[in-house]
């Protein structure tokens, strides 16, 4: 597993490092967010730790432009302790969240327990699924049938509309569905996304102008609701 630290106090990088290595990790070093940004875009990572306060870009700044192309883990750590500051990060798609003063082993924990959540995210859907609508999606036969109709979706709709579906109620930004169907090295716009999204509309919806399935959530992305009121 590789991990990306980013931090401006070289005692926590040298500490942070020396514990995630004896745990196995790969680690990587970033002591400013432009440096990070460069590291990122080179190298694949499993999970990044990221300090809220960097000079010239914050942590914030550098999480908004990461979750623009991955989903992968973010852990924030900040000597902050507003709660507006937490929610802030929370809502940009920080996984988790550190207050400094920490101890290393916490971190460590910390680190192991979101990698854990993410790979027994990565498990697929079951074989088949269906829902009280009366969608089902196939996994075996890669369809979706609507009340026992196939609905002839395009491999990249279906990817799309699994995804969505594997967890009912979770919220996806465009990003991490582009990363999903087109992988970590897509540079197209993610807005590509909508228009997926309106063509699963028009099939899968009783009303796609009024959608009850695929929920827009506003200036964040998109959610499946597995028991609309149709």
């Amino acid at each position: 597993m590789r991990i990306l630290l980013v931090d401006d106090e070289k005692k926590i990088i040298t500490v942070l490092k020396a514990y995630l290595q004896q745990e196995g990790f790969q680690v990587t070093t970033a002591l400013n967010g432009l440096i990070a940004l460069t590291l990122f875009k080179e190298n694949p990572y499993d999970l990044i730790i990221l300090d809220l306060m960097l000079p010239g870009m914050s942590g914030i700044e550098i999480c908004r432009e990461i979750r623009k192309v991955s989903s992968v883990p973010i852990i924030m750590l900040t000597a902050k302790i507003e709660e507006e500051d937490r929610i802030q990060g929370l809502g940009i798609g920080a996984d988790d969240y550190i207050t400094k003063p920490f101890s290393p082993r916490e971190v460590v924990a910390r680190v192991r327990a979101v990698l854990r959540r993410v790979n027994n995210e990565t498990t697929p859907l079951a074989d088949m699924i269906s829902y009280n609508n009366g969608l089902t999606i196939d996994n075996i036969q890669h369809e979706v049938r609507l009340h026992d109709q196939v609905v002839p979706l395009t491999p990249t709709e279906f990817k799309i509309l699994g995804a969505l579906a594997k967890h009912p109620g979770r919220v996806y930004s465009r990003g991490q569905l582009v990363e999903i169907v087109q992988g970590h090295d897509f540079e197209g716009d993610d807005r590509v996304i909508d228009a997926h999204i309106k063509k699963i509309r028009q099939k899968i919806e009783l009303s796609p102008s009024d959608p009850r399935i695929i929920l827009t959530v506003y200036g964040v992305g998109y959610k499946f609701n597995p028991n609309p009121e149709l």
